[in-house]
C-alpha cells in the first residue's frame, strides 16, 4: 500500500468512529443530523441485479431505480437526512450518514462491508480512476481506486489529514498528486498540492471561502473562491479573478470533453439565500471568466455537465438549459419540470439534475416524480410517480 507520509493511514472499518450524534455537513452551506439507524431494506417484488441503477433519497430512505426503465426496484429505509453520490464505479453509490461514507452496492441493492467512518463527510470526487473522500470534521483525506469496491470489501486507501478539520473536499490526478483545502472551521483559504510520497510541492492562499472542484480537459482542477476560480494548471496555482468585489463560484461543473468549467455566481455576501440568474465560465486555457445570464435562478443541485462537454444548469423556469461553454449561448432548452422556488433550506427537496452519459435525469420533488431525457434530441424518454418525494438523486457512473 502507498501511504502518504503526513499522518497517513489505512482505514479500517472501526477507524476514527466519532460521536454519532455529530452533524452532517453541507455542500449547500448549512449543518443538520442525520439518524445512525441501521437500514431496513424493503424489498418491491424480486430482489434481482439492477441495470444502470439510480439511487434517490428520501425522508426516511433510498429508492433503487433502474436507469433505464425507472422501474422502482427496491426501497431501503435509512432515517435522518442522507446524502448520495457516485462511487466511481457502475455498481456503487457513496451514501454520506452521520457515521461517516457508507458503500452501497446499488445494482444488487445492498450495503457492503466498505465504509469510511468520520464526522460530517463530506465532498465526494471521481477522477482518473480514483475516488476521493474529504470529512470535514476530522479533516481525513481518504484515495482508494474505484475499481477495489468490486468485492464489496473495504478497500485500500491512501490517506492525509488536513492540517486541521474543515469543509473541504480533494482531488487526486492521475500521477497520484493530491489537490486538497486548506482551512479551519472559520476559514477557508486555499488549497495545497502533495506529490505521491506525501511532499507539499505547491500552495495557494488567496483563495477566501473556498468550496467545491471540478476537472476540465487536460486535468486542469478549478476550486471555487469568493472573489474567483482558483486553477491548478501545468503544476502551478493560478487566480481566476471575477469582475465583482465579492463573487462566489462554490459549485463547479467540469468536463475531460470541453477546457471551460462551469460554475454558480453569486455576489450577495448578506444575502440568507440569494437566486442568482448568471453562471459563470471559466475558460481554463486563458484563465478569463465569462458571465451569462439566463433569465431564470436555478439552485446547487442544477448544474451537469453533458456528453460533449455541453453545460447545463436546470433552471427554476423548469427548463434544462443546455448552453455551448465557448460562446455561452443556449443551443437548446428542455421543458423539464414546471416553476420551482429553491427553499431557503439547504437540505429541503427541489428539483434536482443528474447525468450519466447521454440521459438527464430530472427530480421533481412537488409530483413526486422523476424524469428521464434524451439530451440529444431533447426528448422525455420516461417518467415515474413514486411513494414519496425524492430529495438526492445519483446513480453509478463509471469510466471517468
Amino acid at each position: 500500500m502507498n501511504n502518504r507520509s503526513t499522518r497517513a493511514r489505512t482505514l479500517t472499518g472501526t477507524a476514527l468512529a466519532l460521536a454519532a450524534s455529530m452533524a452532517l455537513t453541507a455542500c449547500g452551506g448549512n449543518d443538520d443530523a442525520a439518524s445512525e439507524a441501521e437500514p431496513t431494506q424493503t424489498t418491491r417484488g424480486k430482489a434481482t441485479a439492477v441495470e444502470n441503477p439510480l439511487v434517490a433519497s428520501y425522508d426516511g430512505g433510498l429508492y433503487v431505480l433502474d436507469g433505464d426503465t425507472l422501474k422502482l426496484a427496491k426501497t431501503v429505509e435509512l432515517a435522518g437526512f442522507n446524502r448520495v453520490n457516485p462511487a466511481g464505479d457502475e455498481s456503487h453509490v457513496v451514501v454520506s450518514t452521520d457515521t461517516g461514507f457508507r458503500l452501497f452496492d446499488a445494482t444488487r441493492q445492498t450495503f457492503t462491508d466498505a465504509e469510511f467512518k468520520g464526522a460530517k463527510p463530506g465532498h465526494v470526487v471521481r477522477h482518473a480512476g480514483m475516488t476521493t473522500l474529504f470529512t470535514d470534521g476530522t479533516g481525513e483525506v481518504n484515495v482508494f481506486d474505484s475499481a477495489d469496491l468490486a468485492g464489496g470489501k473495504q478497500p485500500e486507501s491512501r490517506d492525509h489529514t488536513s492540517a486541521e478539520p474543515h469543509h473541504g473536499v480533494a482531488i487526486e490526478l492521475a500521477d497520484g498528486r493530491l489537490v486538497t483545502t486548506l482551512g479551519t472551521e472559520e476559514t477557508r483559504t486555499g488549497a495545497l498540492v502533495l506529490d505521491k510520497k506525501g511532499t507539499e510541492i505547491a500552495r495557494a492562499e488567496n483563495c477566501p471561502g473556498v468550496h467545491g472542484e471540478a476537472a476540465a480537459e487536460g486535468e486542469v482542477v478549478g476550486l471555487g473562491c469568493e472573489d474567483g476560480v482558483l486553477l491548478y494548471k501545468n503544476g502551478a496555482f493560478t487566480k481566476v479573478d471575477a469582475p465583482d468585489d465579492y463573487a462566489r463560484t462554490g459549485n463547479q461543473a467540469g468536463s475531460d470533453a470541453s477546457p471551460v468549467l462551469l460554475g454558480d455566481y453569486k455576489t450577495d455576501a448578506d444575502a440568507e439565500l440569494e437566486r442568482p440568474t448568471r453562471i459563470a465560465l471559466i475558460d481554463t486555457r486563458t484563465t478569463k471568466m465569462k458571465l451569462v445570464d439566463l433569465g431564470t435562478s436555478y439552485s446547487f443541485r442544477s448544474l451537469a455537465r453533458g456528453p460533449h462537454g455541453e453545460a447545463l444548469v436546470l433552471g427554476t423556469d423548469g427548463v434544462l438549459h443546455v448552453i455551448d461553454p465557448e460562446t455561452g449561448k443556449t443551443e437548446k432548452e428542455i421543458d423539464a419540470v414546471g416553476d420551482w422556488t429553491e427553499p431557503l433550506d439547504w437540505q429541503q427537496p427541489r428539483p434536482t439534475l443528474f447525468v450519466r452519459d447521454h440521459t438527464a435525469y430530472v427530480s421533481e420533488p412537488g409530483k413526486r416524480q422523476l424524469h428521464a431525457f434524451d439530451l440529444d434530441s431533447g426528448k422525455k424518454l420516461t417518467s415515474v410517480t413514486l411513494p414519496k418525494a425524492t430529495n438526492e438523486l445519483s446513480g453509478t457512473v463509471a469510466g471517468h
